[in-house]
This record gives structure tokens, C-alpha cells and sequence, in this order.
């Protein structure tokens, strides 16, 4: 094959590929939230478009490798929280925090539902300055819609541990038992109360 032929099809293979090799999808990244039950937060968060999977966990205390009795035995310093993984091309930093003050009770100082205690407070873990004027920001804006104090905290982002393999995607592998807890747990009614029916299910 002539040569001027050779180099006619591998520009016209160059220009097809170009779209598959020269806009490379953005890195993925994480974002750590604290609110409560993490099967409840795994739930939220998994329906969110743009979310690549979440992870159930500890996170915001000083023991390594905790283990949920150490955690909901209130000794370890940690917070039942989740890891979100997302796509920054799908979904913003921003509309990860509008999902997480729709899925908690910003104003309890206690815990989150019916669960109390230090390790269901809820918690922001941010990873840099961007993150943290973010989230400041956004808090600022549910204390002006509800002309009260936030309770909810904003961290710097400490070690997370996942939590057991049995808690991970909870609300899809033992649904009837999720369920009944989030019912009972009164989450649902209260999230309802908060921010309308849309976010109460």
C-alpha cells in the first residue's frame, strides 16, 4: 500500500479515537458525611446520580481499625459515617451536601433520630479549603431557611475504617429489617417534617 494511503488511514483512525483517548473521564473522588445510621446514609447517598458506590464506616476518632461495639459503645471517638465516591462530572461537591442536609436532622445535638449519642452526631468531614467554605457556607444557608443554630459539625477529614462486611448496602440485602428500624426509628417522619415529602422516604 502506498505510503501517502498508509498515512491517510491512520489520521482518519486518529480522528476516530480521539474522542475515546484525548477527553479522559475526570478521576473520581471522595467525600466523608456523618448522619446518623449509615445504612440510612448509604441509602440516600447510592440514590443520588453521580455517585459511583458509598462505603459504611468510622471515622473522626483516634483508635485504628475500630470495631462496631467499640464504636456504639461510645469509647472510640468516632462517628458512624459513610464514604461517598462520585463523579465531579456528574455531580458536584455541592449538590452532595444539598443530599446530606435533606437526609439529617441538623438541629439535634444529641444524635439523629432516635439513635444518641457522640457516634450518630452529624458531621461534614472536609478534605480541603475549597470543601470547608463549601460546607460552612451551605450550613449558614439551612440556619437562615430555619432562623435556628445548626448543630451539625464541620471536621477536617481523619482516617475512615469500613465498617463490618454485614452493615455494608444493609438497606438492600435485609430491606424488610431496614425498613421497620427507619419506620420505628421515627427518620422518615422526621425528615418529612423538616423538608417536605420528597425527602422523607
Amino acid at each position: 500500500m502506498p505510503r501517502r494511503a498508509l498515512f491517510s488511514l491512520a489520521f482518519v483512525a486518529a480522528l476516530v479515537l480521539a474522542p475515546l483517548t484525548g477527553f479522559a473521564a475526570a478521576p473520581a473522588r471522595t467525600a466523608i458525611f456523618a448522619g446518623g445510621c449509615f445504612w440510612c446514609m448509604e441509602q440516600a447517598f447510592d440514590e443520588v446520580p453521580g455517585v459511583i458506590s458509598t462505603t459504611s464506616g468510622y471515622s473522626g476518632g483516634d483508635v485504628e481499625r475500630p470495631s462496631y461495639q467499640q464504636v456504639s459503645a461510645g469509647a472510640t471517638g468516632h462517628f458512624e459515617a459513610v464514604k461517598v465516591e462520585y463523579d465531579p462530572s456528574r455531580v458536584s461537591y455541592q449538590q452532595l451536601l444539598d443530599a446530606f442536609w435533606r437526609n439529617v436532622d441538623p438541629f439535634d445535638s444529641r444524635g439523629q433520630f432516635c439513635d444518641k449519642g457522640h457516634q450518630y452526631l452529624s458531621v461534614i468531614f472536609t478534605a480541603d479549603d475549597a470543601e470547608r467554605n463549601a460546607a460552612e457556607a451551605s450550613k449558614k444557608k439551612v440556619e437562615q431557611k430555619f432562623g435556628r443554630s445548626v448543630a451539625t459539625r464541620i471536621l477536617p477529614v481523619k482516617a475512615f475504617w469500613p465498617a463490618e462486611d454485614y452493615h455494608q448496602d444493609f438497606y438492600l440485602k435485609n430491606a424488610l429489617k431496614y425498613k421497620f428500624y427507619k419506620y420505628n426509628c421515627g427518620r422518615a417522619q422526621r425528615l418529612e417534617e423538616l423538608w417536605g415529602k420528597a425527602h422523607a422516604s
